[in-house]
Formats: structure tokens, C-alpha cells, sequence
């Protein structure tokens, strides 16, 4: 028997006179009761009870005894209670990871929209490209993109991340529109190096044929942002996600480029430390991505 139960049983054989009638509360028997009682004074080197066919009376060490472990039953049902009330309202720091590009594009306006819709949450969002793990840095939930590895995490399904191929219209206006996978190689590419390292890009043809096809160009960048601006100043054809070039293409600084070429696209899944026992305020924030994500969201102004 813990130590907590036992102080508890203690407890309740003081006030009810009785090991058999604390024991039968307690689902146990009374010589069960009786043995951790002893245990007990064993350990504490102290009578705790006086024992008579009448019942039983606390010794003086007892009273004592009896009163502190009146005061830590107290706090333990308090302790109880703050978990099982901030397990049943939306409040506390929600601590947010992502990566930089989803993060200040999508992540910033959805987060400030579910504050305001939920002001005693305070976030804390972190931006970083690399992998985090969750539980050594505190992270109560994250955005991954691509296919999730295996592990104890919780994940849920937000839905798709889109590519597509784009280029400034004065690059095309000087180098000429690709028609076709075959003509890629006549262009510069500015290479997102995350994603395409390996200097190949897959495309989906109209008639469902699917080509790597080599890509060369002035620059490669491991961030979107470096790989958008380099794109917009007309250094060449690159592929990116729907959600950084959306801006760009609304406002013609870029268009888009073989359009009716399909492009791989990626999973966007939330994880969060354990499926088990989820914090309602990571509840929420999961159930307010998944109506905010869904269909295509990479075409909405977050």
C-alpha cells in the first residue's frame, strides 16, 4: 500500500473507531487495514492506536499524527481539484512550435484569431525549422509537415500543403513560358534545398505520368522566404508552397508555371505529447485548426 492510501486509511480508521469499517470503505480487508496501520507505527517507531474490543483510540503520538495527516489529505484533495478544473476550461500558456514559413504566414493571424477568441490563453510560439521534441522543451503541441515518423506522440490530420511552380513575369517574358517537363532544363531554377536537394523536381503530367526531371540554377536556399524573394527579383523558375506564393501571385509579382503539372504535396499534421489524457486548451486549439485548414486553406487570407 503507497503511502498517500495509507494516511488516508489511517484517517479514516481514526474517525470511524474501526479498522473493519475503514477497511470495508476502502475495498480491503481488516486484517489488510490492520497490517498497514502496523506498518506504519513500524516505520515511525511510535504506537499510533490504542486497540480494544471496543474499537480504537489514537495515543497521544497518534492525535498528533492523525492532525498532520488531516492537513496533507486536505492538500491533496485540492491538488486534485486545480487539476481536474484546469482540465475543464480553456486557460493556461499553450506553448505552439512550428516552422518559420508556416509559422509567420498561417500560424501568427490563426493564433491572434484563437486568442481573441479564447482571451485567458496566453501562447508562447516558437519558430523553428529543425526537429523539436516536445517533451524535453515543454511544447504542447506542433505543426509537421510531410509523412509523420513512428513514435508514442498524438498527431491529428489538418489536411494538404500544395506546391506549384512559379516565376516572375519578367523572367518569363525573357527566358520564355516552359511547356512541358522536358524544357526545365533550359531554365534556372532557384532550389529550395529542404525539399528539392537533390537538384530533381517531380512533376505529374496531365496524363498522369509522373518525371523527375533535373533542375539547375543561380541559387539554392534552405529557407522559403530567401527562395521567394530570389524568385520574385526574376532569378529563375522555383517551386513552393501555395501558402508562401499566394501573395505574390494575387499581386503579380509571380505566375504560375505549367499549371496543369501536378506537384507532390504534403501532409500537415499536428502533434502533441501524448494521445492520452489531452489538456482541454490543446483540445481547442486542435479543434480550431481543423475548421480553419480544411478544404483549401492555402487560398484563404488567414
Amino acid at each position: 500500500m503507497d503511502r498517500v492510501t495509507g494516511v488516508q486509511l489511517f484517517i479514516r480508521v481514526v474517525e470511524t473507531g474501526s479498522f473493519s469499517k475503514a477497511a470495508q470503505e476502502f475495498g480491503i480487508t481488516q486484517p489488510t487495514a490492520t497490517k498497514a496501520v502496523a506498518a506504519t507505527e513500524q516505520r515511525l517507531g511510535a504506537r499510533l492506536l490504542h486497540r480494544s474490543t471496543r474499537g480504537v483510540t489514537t495515543t497521544e503520538v497518534g492525535a498528533l499524527y492523525y492532525d498532520k495527516c488531516k492537513l496533507i489529505a486536505r492538500e491533496i484533495d485540492e491538488a486534485d481539484n486545480l487539476a481536474t478544473l484546469l482540465q475543464s476550461r480553456i486557460g493556461g500558456t499553450l506553448r505552439v512550435s512550428t516552422s518559420v514559413a508556416f509559422g509567420r504566414r498561417a500560424m501568427v493571424p490563426l493564433v491572434l484569431r484563437y486568442m481573441q477568441a479564447h482571451p485567458e490563453v496566453t501562447v508562447d510560439l516558437s519558430f523553428d525549422d529543425r526537429y523539436v521534441n516536445l517533451v524535453e522543451q515543454g511544447i504542447d503541441l506542433a505543426i509537421r509537415m510531410g509523412r509523420l515518423a513512428d513514435s508514442t506522440l498524438g498527431a491529428r490530420y489538418l489536411g494538404t500543403n500544395p506546391w506549384l511552380m512559379v516565376a516572375a513575369p519578367d523572367y518569363l517574358a525573357r527566358r520564355g513560358t516552359p511547356q512541358g517537363t522536358a524544357d526545365l532544363a533550359q531554365h534556372a531554377c532557384v532550389i529550395y534545398s529542404s525539399v528539392q536537394g537533390d537538384d530533381r523536381w517531380t512533376l505529374t503530367t496531365p496524363a498522369g505520368e509522373e518525371i523527375s526531371a533535373p533542375v539547375a540554377g543561380p541559387m539554392r536556399s534552405n529557407n522559403l522566404s530567401a527562395v521567394l524573394a530570389a524568385t520574385r527579383a526574376g532569378m529563375g523558375l522555383a517551386v513552393l508552397p501555395w501558402y508562401v506564393a499566394r501573395e505574390s501571385l494575387a499581386d503579380g509579382a509571380l505566375c504560375q508555371v505549367l499549371a496543369d503539372h501536378g506537384l507532390p504535396a504534403q501532409d500537415v499534421h499536428v502533434v502533441f505529447p501524448s494521445p492520452k489524457l489531452v489538456p482541454l486548451k490543446v483540445k481547442s486549439f486542435i479543434a480550431f485548426l481543423q475548421r480553419e485548414l480544411e478544404g483549401e486553406w492555402w487560398r484563404k487570407d488567414l
